[in-house]
C-alpha cells in the first residue's frame, strides 16, 4: 500500500493503492515554477474516494468497489526518500527523484508536523527556506513578521500583544499567581486563571492537598503511569469511585489520544448511562452500554471496574457484572498498547472531548474520582503527583 503526492511535468499528482488498484489524480492546472509564488495543496482520501486540491481548485475521483483501508507501516517522508528503491514503481509516472523548492505547514489528518531540526526522526541536505529571521511562524496567532536590523518584529492583530504575538491583550494584565495558567474570556474583556493541580483559588495562590479529586467541568488530571514498561498489557485492569449528578461526561481514558491510530479504554457517561470503550487496534472502536443502568448520575458513590483478559471485556458497577463481551473473537489485536498515559475527567485546556474522542462522549466530567487503582497494583494511584488543571479539594462534605 501506499500514498504519494509528486510533481509530474508541472502537474500535481496524487497516487495511492489500498491494495488492489492503483488510482491517480492529477491537478488540471501547472503548478508556477517561478520559484517566489506560494501554493496551498489539499490531498487525500475518504475510503477509497480521492480527492486534490491545488489553490481551491478540485479534482475528486469517486468511490468504487475495492478496498479502503491505506495499511503502511513505513516513515513517513517529505521531499525526498533515504533511498530511490523505497519508492513503489507504480507510486510516481516518471523515474522517482527529489523535490527542489520551500514546502512548509505539513499538516497530516489535522495534525501540523514540527518542520524543524529537532522535529523529525532523520534527513538530510534540508536548507532554511526563508533565508531571514522571520520564519513561516514566527509570529503566532496571524501576525505579520518585519525583518529589522538586529532579527524582527512582530505586528500582531488587534487582540494579540508580546514580542510574537503569543499573548493575548486580556491576559497581558493578568494577576493569576505562578502555579496559573492565563485563559483570555474575549467576551467579557476579561480572563481567568486555571490553577495546576494542587493550588487553588481565583488566582491559584492557595495550596491545597486532596484524596478525592473534584472536577468541575474545564478539569483534567494526565497520570503517567511508572510501571507502564513492567505491565502485562493482555490482562488491562481499572477501577475506581465516583460520583456525579451530571448523565454526560468522560470519567477515564487510558491511552495517548494524540492520534486515532492510539489505542485506549476509556469510561464515562452518555445519557445518563454508563459506557465503555475499548479500541485495541485498527481504530476499531467498541462502545459497550448497559441500558438497565441509569443510576450512575444519582450523586451517588458507585464503583466501578473494566477488566481486559486478551479480547474479552468484563465490566462491574458497585461488584455487580453489567458487561461481558469478547469484542474480536479472531484475536487480531490483544493487547492494550496505551503508552502509560492516564486521562482524568477530560484533556489538556483548549482540547474538547467531543472532538478528542470524535464523539464517543460529549463533555468533560463534573463530579469527584476517588481510590484510582491500575491493574492489581496494592497501592491506589496518588491523583496528587500527576499533571493536571482545576482540580479542587473533593475531600469536603462527602
Amino acid at each position: 500500500d501506499f500514498l504519494c503526492i509528486s510533481l509530474i511535468n508541472g502537474f500535481i499528482q496524487l497516487r495511492y493503492n489500498l491494495g488492489d488498484r492503483t488510482v491517480i489524480l492529477q491537478t488540471l492546472q501547472k503548478v508556477r515554477a517561478n520559484g517566489n509564488t506560494w501554493h496551498s495543496l489539499s490531498a487525500g482520501r475518504v475510503g477509497n474516494e480521492g480527492y486534490l486540491d491545488l489553490d481551491g481548485i478540485n479534482v475528486t475521483q469517486k468511490a468504487s468497489p475495492g478496498m479502503n483501508a491505506l495499511d503502511t507501516h513505513s516513515d513517513f517522508f517529505v521531499g525526498g526518500v533515504s533511498s530511490l528503491n523505497l519508492v513503489n514503481p507504480m507510486a510516481i509516472e516518471n523515474e522517482p527523484k527529489g523535490f527542489t523548492g520551500c514546502i512548509r505547514q505539513i499538516v497530516v489528518n489535522d495534525r501540523e508536523l514540527n518542520l524543524t531540526v529537532t522535529g523529525p526522526r532523520g534527513g538530510a541536505n534540508i536548507g532554511d527556506c526563508d533565508g531571514t529571521d522571520c520564519g513561516y511562524t514566527v509570529c503566532k496567532n496571524n501576525g505579520t513578521c518585519q525583518v529589522e536590523n538586529l532579527g524582527f518584529s512582530c505586528s500582531c492583530p488587534r487582540e494579540w500583544t508580546g514580542t510574537t504575538c503569543e499573548q493575548s491583550i486580556y491576559c497581558s494584565q493578568n494577576t493569576c499567581g505562578s502555579h496559573a495558567l492565563c485563559i483570555p474570556q474575549p467576551s467579557s474583556f476579561s480572563y481567568t486563571c486555571a490553577c495546576a493541580l494542587g493550588w487553588t483559588g481565583k488566582y491559584c495562590n492557595n495550596k491545597i492537598k486532596f484524596y478525592i479529586a473534584k472536577f468541575v467541568g474545564n478539569s483534567y488530571i494526565k497520570y503517567r503511569d511508572p510501571l507502564y514498561g513492567k505491565r502485562d498489557l493482555q490482562y488491562s485492569r481499572l477501577s475506581l469511585n465516583f460520583t456525579t449528578n451530571q448523565t454526560e461526561g468522560l470519567i477515564v481514558w487510558m491511552g495517548k489520544s494524540e492520534d486515532e491510530d492510539n489505542d485506549f479504554l476509556a469510561i464515562g457517561l452518555a445519557n445518563g448511562t454508563l459506557k465503555v470503550v475499548i479500541n485495541l487496534g485498527e481504530r476499531i472502536s467498541v462502545p459497550l452500554m448497559h441500558s438497565k443502568y441509569f443510576t450512575c448520575s444519582d450523586g451517588r458513590w458507585h464503583f466501578i471496574t473494566v477488566a481486559q483478559n486478551k479480547t474479552c471485556i468484563k465490566v462491574y458497577l458497585d461488584e455487580e457484572l453489567i458487561l461481558f463481551e469478547d469484542i474480536d473473537p479472531q484475536r487480531k489485536y490483544t493487547a492494550l498498547n496505551y503508552n502509560g498515559i492516564c486521562y482524568f475527567g477530560g484533556f489538556e485546556i483548549g482540547r474538547k472531548v467531543n472532538i478528542v474522542t470524535t464523539g464517543l462522549f460529549q463533555k468533560e466530567f463534573i463530579g469527584k474520582i476517588k481510590d484510582v487503582v491500575l491493574f492489581q497494583d496494592s497501592k491506589k494511584i496518588q491523583l496528587m503527583k500527576a499533571e493536571g488543571h482545576n482540580i479542587h479539594d473533593g475531600n469536603s462534605g462527602n
